[in-house]
């Protein structure tokens, strides 16, 4: 019988140069994807390395500037598409990925919410060997044409602190695309970079590697591990061993061998300003403050709610400036109220 088996059983076909490269590109022993930083393995939280695991590359066609082509995108997509519901798509801070939203985004599942992370060009795990413009009008750009290959229904677009800005921006150009905003302690009235625009490029390079140049407010955020830990403490109220391995997720990304020039592009481009766009977003927008934020003032959440044109305000009590993070249960119920239209 096991002859017979072996006579009608065709044989395996040999792995490909392609199917053995796939494989490579999707895990390696540890389950996390090869393009991650060989540093993931050093991280602890739990939360942040099941999401690691679920991390991909998409390509998304752009063209900017000179580029011509497909950035091999980073994101954590959803196992199950509804297409009866919006999505919610949810940015990050300035300088950050996906892996921001480690806490949230499993429970966001468990509430039976579409949920797409995506990491803002420029920024977080993508393929940008070959670099494209990383500017706020690239990333915009970029943004869109992802919704449009991949999500291609008005989704409820969600962004904490600079991401708020970041949202706001891409709300204001392509309106269609959006059908609720979500706010989170919003960094909406910065005036971009400021003086690092004019910075000659060996100089920004200096500023980055060296972490000393003064910059618009979140420029505590940039590859330092003393100063990302010092943001941290900021940030959360956390035990300083929790805070270490939070550093370390949240730098994660600044490993990538392209983060300088990414970084680097988009500071001197003058980043965002987007107060001026404010009062045309007719989108219905949830304007989300933390009770404890040490970063961004509550005030700017009360203007923000006061210039929009149809706003409504909540308060995560018990949490700093990223709620996700640290009251990830309230943050969510939050968000499924206001999918749902329950909070109105």
């Amino acid at each position: 019988m096991m002859g017979f088996l072996r006579m009608v059983t065709p044989p395996a076909s040999p792995p490909t140069k392609r199917s053995r490269r796939r494989r490579r590109v999707r895990a390696n022993g540890d389950g996390f994807p090869v393009f991650l930083p060989k540093e993931v393995k050093d991280i602890k939280d739990p939360f942040a390395r099941a999401l690691a695991q679920r991390i991909v590359r998409i390509p998304v066609p752009l063209q900017m500037g000179n580029f011509r082509g497909c950035v091999m995108s980073s994101c954590i997509k959803p196992i199950v598409q509804q297409h009866d519901k919006s999505p919610v798509v949810l940015l990050h801070c300035f300088d950050s990925s996906c892996l921001e939203w480690r806490r949230t985004y499993p429970l966001l599942e468990q509430a039976s919410l579409e949920t797409w992370a995506i990491d803002v060009l420029g920024w977080g795990f993508s393929d940008l060997g070959k670099l494209p413009p990383c500017d706020a009008a690239s990333k915009r750009h970029h943004l869109f044409e992802l919704w449009k290959t991949y999500i291609k229904r008005p989704m409820i677009l969600v962004g904490p602190s600079l991401g708020a800005t970041v949202a706001v921006d891409f709300t204001a150009t392509y309106p269609e695309a959006v059908d609720k905003l979500v706010l989170i302690n919003a960094n909406a009235y910065s005036e971009g970079t400021g003086a690092l625009k004019d910075l000659p490029k060996s100089i920004a390079y200096a500023g980055v590697r060296l972490k000393t140049l003064p910059a618009f407010p979140l420029v505590k955020l940039l590859k330092s591990f003393p100063l990302r830990l010092l943001a941290n403490v900021l940030a959360f109220s956390s035990p300083l061993s929790e805070n270490i391995d939070w550093t370390n997720i949240g730098r994660l990304h600044c490993q990538m061998p392209w983060w300088e020039d990414a970084m680097v592009d988009f500071m001197i481009s003058g980043g965002y300003n987007v107060a001026s766009h404010i009062k045309h977003i007719n989108q219905k927008t949830l304007v989300v403050c933390s009770e404890n934020d040490q970063i961004v003032s509550n005030q700017l959440s009360v203007k923000l709610l006061c210039e929009l044109q149809n706003a409504v305000f909540r308060e995560v009590p018990d949490s700093g400036h990223l709620p996700h993070v640290e009251n990830p249960k309230q943050f969510v119920k939050l968000i499924s109220d206001f999918a749902s239209g329950k909070i109105n």
